[in-house]
């Protein structure tokens, strides 16, 4: 518990045992209204002080004027009556504020399970002056500067590693608990936890651009963009709550006068002044206000936790609708990163294939020849070749060890006349000629990510309803990716303006309250992210283009995160229906019971306050999403 907490739980505490203690010594008279008087006003001062400002800057009709108006109301109507029984009023604030204390604990509670992600905030960057590390402010490191990351340190600003290795923990930032190596040349990103070796980081962003004040921003300003729900809430407090102090008026004034009036009998103004306070104290709208709001923010904060950032409650609600999603290939379903998967020789040996290979191909900084060098494993030796001649869009002739090395496509055979054969596997196939004489082919390949696969079958038991690839990668290595994960629709061969051309069309023929959420790698896709429904950018840990264009930023490169960012949306929103249902129905019967005199002040306290935990408590539900 905070300070404000404890007070407030003092105040309670010492207004409880008053009331008790006032109820087992027999006092009457002024001594008696005094000390239930200073009982109240240690409950309600605050209150009374919130009605009074309100009241002050023409924003009358809230819950605190409500209770204001209950209140002092039945501690009037004591007076007016003689009764000298002021329970009720002392009552209502005391259960009123104990409801209060609750749903601060609950907002306190939700906000400490995303503290977690909030403490991915730096307080200091090292830098080496003479020899010894100096602290200083991360906002005074300019980029190309060199920093010190020590073990246990928290990266502070987004860089390369230009001296060591290390383990890193990045569960604050993608909620993954397995650790990521880096060693020299790798990039590295602020917000992560550097757990083994000393790190020497040249810096590549200032702070403010750095990834971890783009998550912080992107968390902090997510309360700002509220769902159709919450402006529902706002709206429907506003009318209501004007509505409800009306409604009292009328219960109070009315049914006496027509007593009065037409009926010629004595006006009962204590019974319907009394049914009318029981109205107003049954009416607040606490269970609605506060729960609603708190259901997104334990939302957002259970699926930040997970490593699921969403850039507000308005996403949250358009992504649980979602019945389309349509994924981009190459850094969202495959690894875009390009390997051997066969060598296919005639009389040279495989090794020896793969040797040539990656010797006519080592001027190249092309994926593909970065991939033979890759497969080949050894360091090459450049003064075994010479004479080398790129042809565009073809390959590579070059001269390897005295022998005349052609590397490249079904066009580079033709070209040099060369007979060549066909492969039956999917990929790009480099076909391989030595001195003139065809000696075989190696196939590099796209590798799919470890659950791209289990994606799209949990997208199909969420209710996702038709799953759609967009690649620029030819037919056949598209229809194969697709036949093998089991999606849907493919289309292939697209540049960037065709993907948002066919994103377009796919938007024309769904139904108006279905949504379509686009997965890109947040890169390239940006334009596409802006115009689907819902943008979801792929493991976009570090990429400006991600967090500005996409309404959801998935914090690292598991495509099962997808289907588990649905599902928190799904059921926040259920939580969310849930409570505006409940609330509203227990108000409305409670609301008709106090109109006509079988609820009492008790009853109506017991059922405001009691409304409200309920809903608080369905809404902290909305934090537990780590097993969906």
């Amino acid at each position: 518990m905070n300070k404000k907490q404890k007070k407030m739980l003092t105040r309670i505490i010492i207004a409880a045992v008053m009331i008790i203690a006032l109820n087992l010594i027999q006092i009457t008279g002024i001594a008696q209204l005094l000390l239930y008087l200073a009982t109240y006003l240690i409950i309600g001062y605050d209150i009374l002080k919130k009605a009074g400002k309100g009241i002050i800057n023409r924003q009358v009709f809230d819950e605190n004027f409500l209770m204001a108006v209950a209140t002092v109301g039945a501690f009037a109507l004591a007076i007016y009556s003689g009764s000298g029984d002021y329970n009720e009023a002392i009552a209502v604030m005391l259960f009123y504020q104990t409801g209060e204390l609750f749903q601060s604990y609950a907002v306190g509670k939700s906000r400490k399970n995303i503290s977690a992600l909030m403490d991915i905030r730096p307080d200091y960057a090292n830098i080496e002056i003479n020899g010894k590390l100096e602290k200083v402010d991360p906002d005074e490191v300019g980029v190309d500067s060199t920093i010190v990351v020590q073990p246990g340190e928290k990266v502070p600003l987004d860089g390369i590693v230009i001296e060591g290795a290390s383990s890193l923990n990045t569960s604050a930032l993608t909620g993954e608990s397995l650790p990521r190596d880096v060693k020299q040349g790798d990039e590295i990103i602020s917000g992560c936890i550097n757990m083994t070796g000393v790190l020497k980081i040249q810096t590549t962003k200032e702070f403010g651009e750095s990834t971890v004040s783009k998550i912080l921003e992107l968390v902090e300003n997510s309360s700002s963009r509220k769902s159709k729900s919450e402006n529902f809430i706002s709206k429907f407090a506003k009318v209501y709550t004007p509505a409800v102090c009306y409604g009292a008026l009328a219960l109070a004034l009315l049914p006496p006068l027509v007593q009065m009036l037409f009926l010629g009998q004595t006006a009962q103004w204590g019974v319907w002044i009394y049914r009318a306070l029981t109205f107003l104290v049954i009416s607040c709208p606490c269970a609605l206000v506060i729960s609603i709001p708190l259901s997104f923010f334990a939302g957002i904060g259970g699926a930040s936790k997970e490593g699921v950032l969403i850039k507000g409650s308005n996403y949250m609600e358009t992504l649980s609708k979602a019945k389309y999603v349509v994924f981009d290939k190459t850094g969202t379903l495959t690894q875009g990163v390009f390997e051997v998967s066969a060598v296919h020789h005639n009389k040279m040996e495989e090794k020896k294939l793969l040797e040539y290979a990656a010797l006519a191909e080592c001027a190249s900084s092309h994926p593909i020849s970065k991939s033979l060098q890759k497969a080949y494993g050894k360091e090459i030796d450049r003064s075994r070749v010479s004479d080398i001649k790129e042809i565009s869009g073809h390959g590579i002739i070059a001269k390897v060890d005295g022998n005349e090395v052609a590397a490249g496509n079904s066009k580079l055979m033709k070209k040099i006349g060369v007979e060549y054969h066909d492969c039956h596997r999917v990929g790009t196939i480099i076909h391989m000629a030595i001195n003139g004489k065809y000696a075989g082919h190696i196939v590099i390949s796209d590798i799919l990510k470890p659950h791209s696969k289990e994606v799209i079958a949990e997208l199909k038991k969420a209710g996702v309803e038709k799953t759609v690839m967009l690649t620029g990668d030819a037919k056949r290595v598209a229809d194969q990716v697709a036949q093998s994960l089991g999606i849907d629709e493919v289309y292939s061969e697209l540049l960037p303006a065709d993907k948002v051309s066919k994103v377009e069309e796919l938007l024309s023929t769904k139904a108006e309250k279905d949504k379509l959420a686009f997965v890109g790698d947040g890169i390239n896709d940006a334009p596409v992210l802006t115009r689907a429904d819902i943008g979801i950018a792929m493991g976009a840990m570090g990429s400006d283009a991600a967090i500005e264009a996409a309404d959801v930023v998935l914090m690292d490169d598991d495509p099962l995160k997808i289907s588990k960012a649905i599902k928190i949306s799904r059921k926040c929103l259920r939580i969310v229906y849930q409570n505006i249902i409940f609330a509203l129905v227990i108000k409305f019967a409670c609301l008709g019971l106090g109109a006509i005199g079988i609820a009492n002040m008790w009853f109506a306290i017991f059922a405001d306050v009691g409304v409200m935990i309920i809903a608080i408590l369905n809404a902290i539900r909305a934090l537990r999403v780590h097993n969906l």
